[in-house]
């Protein structure tokens, strides 16, 4: 119980600070730069629905404090990084809502262990809450991680019949910004919400050049990077557009038909990577439902290490070797292209 209280009185502490720098910190911010940032922004009308993150948001966006401390937030480097790595996400979330929720789970992981420690005792231990707030602390960055890296697969399959596209419509006698006005309305997301960016920064005032650097520097494909490339070296010296991006659309379906071809000859390796890593947890979650009584002995605290049962620090030292294990055989089977 003292555990519990101490959780709480924490939970309430963060959330008076939250508050308090916000009002602290508040004061009258440009209209003219609110309503650049809406026009700017990504954000389309769709069904609340469409987004998994769309109602956390909205329920976020509703704190003025929230609102206040994001303008804080914005004008320091980590903020700036952390609104890049939103907006490769493709996440409604600011960067101060992102914060809640990260401070949210490293303290809401140890609560939720207090509750589970009714039924399983061990978890109440001060080592065991200090694991789960550090599970808590890298569960948001898995999120944001895992969210990017989908974001970025589908950006790539879609870019060789995008750039095909563009191609085509500049021989069809188009300007390059007519093509990508095409792009936006041809094309689905994440691709359609990329190039409709850089339509909106031209359109505020930005150099078509500056406007595709600042695509690269969101999506961060390399892909992406050789067009880019490409066509600021031709602006410059001049050329058929049209037959370059052809060749790097041919360039870019090879990649992928080779990486294709290495996730085939791989995936009997990186099938035995997932049995390494989650055999042994489901193994284990089997026994603790179809014979209870087998796993107490690990439980057993007449013989403990550092004030743990001992059972319990060979399963955690079983569990880092199979990530290990597993991590190992990532590596081993990432081929690069």
């Amino acid at each position: 119980m003292d555990n519990m209280t101490l959780v709480i009185a924490g939970v309430a502490a963060l959330a008076i600070l939250l508050i308090a720098v916000g009002v602290a910190m508040s004061g009258g911010g440009s209209d003219v730069n609110a309503r650049l940032a809406r026009y700017a922004s990504t954000q389309q009308e769709k069904p609340a629905a469409a987004s998994g993150s769309a109602g956390i948001a909205q329920a976020l966006q509703s704190s003025e404090a929230l609102a206040q401390l994001n303008k804080v937030v914005e004008q320091r480097d980590f903020g700036a990084n952390l609104a890049r790595e939103i907006a490769r996400a493709d996440l409604r979330l600011k960067p101060s809502e992102y914060l809640v929720i990260w401070a949210a789970c490293i303290f809401g992981v140890p609560l939720l262990m207090i509750v589970l420690s009714v039924a399983m005792p061990t978890l109440r231990n001060p080592l065991f809450l200090l694991i789960g707030a550090f599970v808590g602390f890298f569960l948001p960055r898995f999120w944001l991680g895992r969210r990017k890296s989908g974001r970025l697969k589908s950006f790539n399959k879609q870019l060789p019949d995008t750039i095909t596209l563009i191609a085509n419509a500049l021989r069809a006698g188009s300007s390059f910004l007519q093509a990508i006005e095409l792009v936006v309305r041809e094309s689905r997301p994440p691709i359609s919400t990329e190039f409709g960016r850089v339509i909106r920064e031209v359109n505020l005032g930005l150099s078509f050049d500056v406007a595709l650097e600042n695509m690269v520097r969101r999506v961060r494909s390399d892909d992406l990077e050789l067009m880019a490339t490409a066509i600021a070296i031709q602006h410059t010296v001049g050329g058929n557009l049209a037959e370059i991006l052809d060749s790097i659309a041919f360039t870019i379906r090879e990649r992928v038909r080779i990486k294709g071809e290495i996730q085939t000859l791989t995936a009997q390796q990186r099938l035995s990577g997932y049995v390494v890593g989650f055999l042994p947890i489901a193994l284990a979650g089997f026994l603790f439902v179809a014979a209870p009584g087998f796993m107490q002995p690990m439980f057993d605290d007449r013989a403990q290490i550092a004030g743990l049962p001992a059972g319990v620090v060979i399963l955690m030292i079983g569990g880092f070797a199979m990530f290990l294990g597993f991590m190992f055989i990532r590596k081993i089977v990432d081929i690069e292209v």
